[in-house]
Formats: structure tokens, C-alpha cells, sequence
């Protein structure tokens, strides 16, 4: 080897080296290996040919035409993994909304209330340690919509961590604050706009980025059950006529969509609450 090929095979090096030392590098390059490297195992796990457990060659083999088509449209719940999980979006939507609106609303007035908090925190923790498939029954009995009662159940869900992160945030207002705008003679719109809620708004972005995550989770339990077009009955339909491939490429997709709901919900926050607050 000469002196220049051996300069040469030196830098190459020195470069690979310094490519996957970059701290940025590392969060591309790791994951990646990581998961290719479960990937074999599991392959190699479902390779025997007594195995009852698709590998991932043949979950693509077997559910590629719901993998390359996700748009189909054959009428009634025979559709692609896109409208189901649009419909799934749709129900969690109006249930995170509504949850929202009303958590941090009651939050915000429970949490200055100090006697309203006192007689309805024991009520407020009862009912957050009830299942969300507890709550179906009960919708499907007082609304009798399949679709409505899963938009309930998102709701009764995805109130109770945006509710009390909300009332902790009104309880952890400094007293200095709060003595200030007594000075200033503040209305209560004043105190609301400028005190109450610039302060809570971290607690209030806690909440709901806990609340989005535990909407997206209760939703596919809840379409289970209640059926219509949602990625929960496609997964369960998918069960009963033994598609494990296509259950594991659903899972794949509801991996996805709850990562970019917890990625859009941070993001967010990283915008209205700034850092040094």
C-alpha cells in the first residue's frame, strides 16, 4: 500500500469516525440499527415453519396491497387504513376538544375557588380512576350512537389531566402576584387575562399533551366495540377473519399517528410557553 492510499484510508476513516460521533448523526443512524436489528430477530424468531406468528417478510407479503393502497374505498367499513384512521381522528377531534374547553374552563374556576375545590376534588379523583371502556355502557345507553358514545368515552377520558394540571396551575400562581394585582385594583377580567392564565398556561399544555395521548388510546378500545369505520374495529374485524398481518401493520400506523399527535401537541407548547417562563 503506498503512502498516498494509505493517507487516503486514513481520512476516510477519520471522517466515518467523526460522521457517527455527531450527536445528530447518532439519533438517525441508532434508531435505524435498532430497529433493524429487531426486525431480524423477529424474523428469525417466526422463521420456523410450525411457527403461528408472521415475520415481517410475510406481514409485507401478505397485507402489501393494504400497505401500498391505504385509500381504497369499497363502501361501508371496506376501507383503507387512511380513513380509518381519519374517522378514528374525526371522533378523537371533537372528544379532545371538548374536554379541553370544558377542563380548562372548570379548571380555572375550581382552582380560584378554594371551597368549590375542597367540596369537588374528592368527586374529581373517584371518577378519574374509572376505565374509559367503563364509561361505554353508560353512553350507549344515554346516547344511543355508536359514534357519539365513542366521542364520550375520548372525553370522560382525556378531561381529568387537562382538568387538575389546570387546577394545580391556578394553585401554584405566586402569592406576589396575586397581592400586585390587589395593589393595581385589577379587575377580574384584568387578573383572568393578564395573572390567572399566562401562569397556568404550562399546566394547562401538561394536561393536554398527557389527555391526547390517553384520547388516542381510548379510541381504539372504544371502536372495538361500538364498530363502525375507525382503526379499532378495522384491527378487530382483522382479528376475526385472522389477518394478524394487517392487525400488525394497523399498529404500526396507530404507532405513527400517536407519535405525530404527542410531536404536534409539544410543539405547540414549545411555541405559546416560552422556555425561560
Amino acid at each position: 500500500m503506498t503512502t498516498a492510499t494509505r493517507t487516503k484510508a486514513k481520512s476516510t476513516t477519520r471522517q466515518a469516525g467523526r460522521f457517527l460521533s455527531n450527536s445528530n448523526t447518532n439519533k438517525i443512524v441508532t434508531p435505524i440499527l435498532t430497529i433493524g436489528v429487531l426486525l431480524l430477530i423477529w424474523q428469525l424468531l417466526c422463521s420456523a415453519p410450525n411457527a403461528h406468528f408472521p415475520g415481517p417478510i410475510q406481514v409485507v407479503n401478505q397485507s402489501w396491497d393494504l400497505i401500498v393502497n391505504p385509500f381504497f374505498d369499497r363502501g361501508v367499513t371496506n376501507k383503507g387504513l387512511f380513513w380509518q384512521i381519519l374517522a378514528s381522528l374525526q371522533r378523537v377531534a371533537w372528544g379532545f376538544s371538548l374536554a379541553a374547553l370544558v377542563g380548562i374552563g372548570l379548571g380555572i374556576i375550581v382552582g380560584t375557588t378554594p371551597w368549590l375545590n375542597d367540596g369537588l376534588d374528592p368527586l374529581f379523583q373517584l371518577l378519574r380512576t374509572i376505565p374509559p371502556l367503563a364509561w361505554l355502557p353508560i353512553s350507549l345507553a344515554a346516547f344511543q350512537q355508536a359514534s357519539t358514545s365513542a366521542i364520550f368515552v375520548i372525553f370522560i377520558t382525556s378531561i381529568w389531566p387537562i382538568l387538575l394540571n389546570t387546577i394545580a396551575g391556578v394553585q401554584q400562581i405566586p402569592q406576589d402576584y396575586i397581592n400586585v394585582s390587589k395593589v393595581l385594583n385589577l379587575s377580574r377580567q384584568e387578573y383572568f387575562f393578564n395573572i390567572v392564565f399566562p401562569a397556568t398556561v404550562p399546566y394547562i399544555f401538561t394536561g393536554l399533551r398527557i389527555a391526547i395521548g390517553l384520547s388516542w388510546l381510548a379510541i381504539i378500545a372504544a371502536e372495538m366495540i361500538v364498530g363502525g369505520v375507525g382503526i379499532g374495529f378495522f384491527m378487530f374485524d382483522a382479528w376475526n377473519a385472522a389477518k394478524i398481518s394487517d392487525i400488525i401493520v394497523a399498529l404500526v400506523y396507530v404507532g405513527v399517528v400517536g407519535l405525530l399527535l404527542d410531536r404536534l401537541m409539544s410543539a405547540i407548547a414549545d411555541k405559546v410557553v416560552p422556555k425561560n417562563r
